[in-house]
């Protein structure tokens, strides 16, 4: 045990006999004390032949709490109390909701203004200075930067897991008010760990105020040695904390309008193009004319586009410019594709370890593999030729490196430059699955057992590494419908099990809070994905790849018993992203939010590319550069929310995923992929900003269809987000 604060011995010493217990609720195997400590409220949690666990739900820094009251409703137990500073509210709920669950707040009304220099981290492991190491539990997971304010523990001499999440969206105003952040202040060491406030050494909280101290929520399981599964539990006591935190409002986004704005901008912007031996391609970021082309960056662009024009049977010239193109990057010699441009990879200047001539980031190559494997099994032979001419070397640098990945190494030599993201770590852990998805499409396209052999021992790899697996978001989404499919092929569970792995990792790193200071007052931030593990941002080339990738994990699970948990945070997170992204344009946010160096070529603010990141509230966002290669936001979104009707003038707009859509004349059926305990918008609207047709009559089952207020005769309506819905249409005389 490492040397303990003083708030927690002496919280200890009062444990002992120095205390007055409130009120036990028995749920399961748990008893729940409230006890009183004088300059705490805390919640003791016991286990027959356990060591209790201490939960404070408030603290009266610098003195003991006077006239405490306690008030008792059906759901919540209500305490009121004074000290010098001024007044607590404390209210505490003990739920049995199939999961245990404690919920707890906190606030304080100052009497006078106040700077808060240290604040204790409100949950002790033990009660007792003497307790065994054994005893404190094992961190699995807490909260990194900006995402949830999550505390994922094991406790295996109780059989007990806990996960604590801190609704970090109550305590934006104490952040607004004292310039401060809250990244990682949920998080510490065994055994203080939990919510810490942080220190206000400057700005001051103003007298007459009152400010939330604590908003947490902890989920309970039990579980046996036999059947552990650290995913799914952590996955299930996520979706059960969800369903009970209030969630900010959404509001509907007219991308059909954002997609023309984007796509013009796209097209005819000279800062989003580079000419090259007689070829047109896209840069990597607006203005970025010292990195040569990637491959990555034309298919990462072109895949949507494609999904565009087959949602809408339009053409589009910038397709043809794009294919044409991808030829110049197969090597003869390496009978594979690069990387960077051959004719240009002179220019690279090596400022970046993966800048160099023939460097090759593990992911890179694979990830090209995988649309150009799009396109071939919709008929693209060109695509399918530079696919199936490159598999051969795909496989080779699998077997080279064992099916586990380094960050970086040499085409050409299969010399390893970067082995591992940070000491320790290992390399590109996802990657396996990635490499899976690419061996499958392989074996969809041909049919050949040896690409299902291959896609069987990189996911067996997977297997290996655990509970964290993921390195980049959106790779992690694709291993996870690789191994989906890879269980419906072959029946084996293991590979349905790895998939929520993937899952569970990626919803590690998500942000289910709204940062409602500084510049995030201007954009909405709940569930947010971040990238990487250690990303200090959110960006939007990740984003929209996973928002795509969980609409075809939802699509492979048809017909198979997948967890609620799994289909309520993969709707969700769709939900909310389709809420979000129109932000990560520069005209949709104001000009003193966005930084005045650019890494990366340039930002233009009145242009429809999207940033690539979006940052804390107490820093500015963009400073990467604008991503030509995130253009796939609008491109992705409008095929997969709206439905489109053959000689009918309105689209059909949801925002969760649908599937089973069946058309007939004046009528539609489609069923929603959510869950029960949310809400589904619906909505009746038309292309950018032209008008309902008024002799249209709409009937919709279930729920009633309102007008909505943008002006344009809009119709819409909320249903439970797992309602199958009827549409129906005629003209009014």
């Amino acid at each position: 045990m490492k040397g303990l604060s003083p708030w927690a011995i002496n919280a200890m010493d009062r444990f002992r006999d120095q205390y007055t217990e409130h009120h036990q609720i028995n749920i399961q195997n748990l008893s729940f004390k409230i006890i009183d400590t004088g300059d705490s409220l805390w919640v003791k949690l016991e286990k027959k032949n356990c060591k209790p666990i201490f939960f404070r739900t408030c603290f009266s820094p610098g003195g003991n709490f006077e006239n405490l009251k306690i008030r008792q409703s059906a759901d919540q137990i209500h305490f009121t109390a004074s000290s010098a500073v001024g007044d607590f509210k404390i209210d505490i709920a003990i739920e049995d909701a199939g999961l245990p669950i404690l919920k707890y707040n906190s606030s304080l009304k100052l009497r006078e203004a106040i700077t808060i220099p240290f604040w204790p981290r409100d949950i002790l492991t033990i009660g007792h200075l003497s307790s065994p190491q054994k005893d404190m539990g094992d961190i699995r997971h807490s909260q990194v930067g900006n995402r949830s304010g999550l505390l994922y523990m094991d406790f295996p001499e109780r059989s007990l897991r806990m996960l604590y999440f801190q609704n970090l969206t109550s305590l934006s105003p104490y952040a607004e008010q004292t310039g401060t952040s809250l990244r990682e202040v949920v998080g510490g060491e065994v055994p203080e760990v939990g919510l810490a406030l942080p220190p206000t050494p400057i700005q001051e909280l103003a007298k007459g105020i009152e400010i939330k101290l604590s908003d947490a929520l902890v989920c309970f399981k039990e579980y046996k040695k036999s059947t552990d599964n650290i995913s799914r539990d952590y996955l299930d006591m996520l979706a059960a904390i969800y369903t009970r935190i209030e969630k900010p409002e959404t509001s509907y986004k007219n991308w059909p309008e954002i997609l023309e704005k984007g796509m013009k901008d796209l097209i005819e912007s000279p800062g989003c193009w580079s000419q090259l031996d007689g070829h047109r391609y896209f840069n990597a970021y607006v203005s970025d004319y010292e990195t040569p082309p990637e491959i990555m960056v034309q298919l990462a662009v072109l895949l949507p586009l494609q999904d565009y024009v087959d949602w809408s049977g339009k053409s589009l010239e910038v397709i043809k410019i794009i294919k044409e193109g991808l030829p110049s990057f197969y090597d003869q010699k390496l009978k594979t594709l690069v990387r960077w441009h051959p004719a240009a990879e002179s220019k690279l200047k090596g400022e970046e370890e993966q800048k160099m001539p023939m460097v090759m980031d593990s992911w890179y190559l694979h990830h090209p593999m995988l649309n150009l494997s799009r396109l071939a099994l919709k008929g693209d032979k060109v695509a399918e030729s530079l696919f199936l001419d490159s598999l051969g070397f795909v496989i080779k640098v699998a077997k080279r490196f064992h099916y586990d990945w380094p960050v970086f190494y040499k085409m050409d030599t299969l010399e390893i430059i970067k082995a591992e993201t940070k000491p320790g770590e290992g390399g590109e852990k996802d990657v396996p699955g990635l490499y899976a998805h690419v061996m499958l499409q392989a074996y969809e396209l041909t049919e050949n057992n040896k690409y299902l052999l291959e896609a069987e021992r990189a996911a067996n790899k997977l297997a290996k590494i655990g509970f964290k697996l993921m390195y980049q978001a959106n790779n992690t989404a694709f291993s996870a419908g690789a191994l989906l499919r890879l269980y419906k092929i072959t029946g084996k569970q293991k590979y349905l099990e790895l998939s929520y792995t993937c899952l569970a990792s990626i919803f590690q790193n998500v942000q289910l809070w709204d940062c409602n200071y500084g510049f995030g007052k201007h954009f909405p931030t709940f569930f947010s994905l971040f990238p990487l593990t250690d990303a200090p941002y959110t960006a939007v080339y990740e984003e929209q790849e996973v928002f795509c990738a969980f609409h075809d994990y939802l699509s492979h699970a048809q017909g198979i018993d997948i967890p609620d948990s799994v289909r309520l945070l993969c709707a969700e997170y769709i939900r909310f992203l389709i809420n979000r992204a129109p932000y990560y344009y520069p005209p949709m946010l104001p000009a003193e939010m966005l930084s005045d160096e650019v890494k990366m070529g340039e930002v233009d603010r009145n242009l429809w590319i999207a940033l690539e990141d979006l940052h804390d509230g107490t820093e500015p966002s963009g400073t990467v550069g604008q991503e030509v290669y995130g253009a796939g936001n609008a491109f992705g979104i409008l095929p997969r929310q709206y439905i489109r009707l053959e000689n009918e003038s309105f689209l059909i707009f949801c925002d969760v995923p649908m599937h089973g859509i069946r058309k007939s004349s004046g009528k539609i059926t489609f069923a929603l992929q959510g869950h029960h305990s949310t809400q589904a918008r619906v909505r009746i609207t038309t292309e950018g900003t032209q008008k309902i047709d008024t002799k249209l009559k709409f009937t919709i089952s279930p729920g009633k269809m309102e007008t909505a207020k943008n002006g344009l005769g809009d119709l819409e309506c909320f249903v439970a987000a797992d309602e199958r819905i009827t549409i129906s249409w005629k003209k009014s005389n």
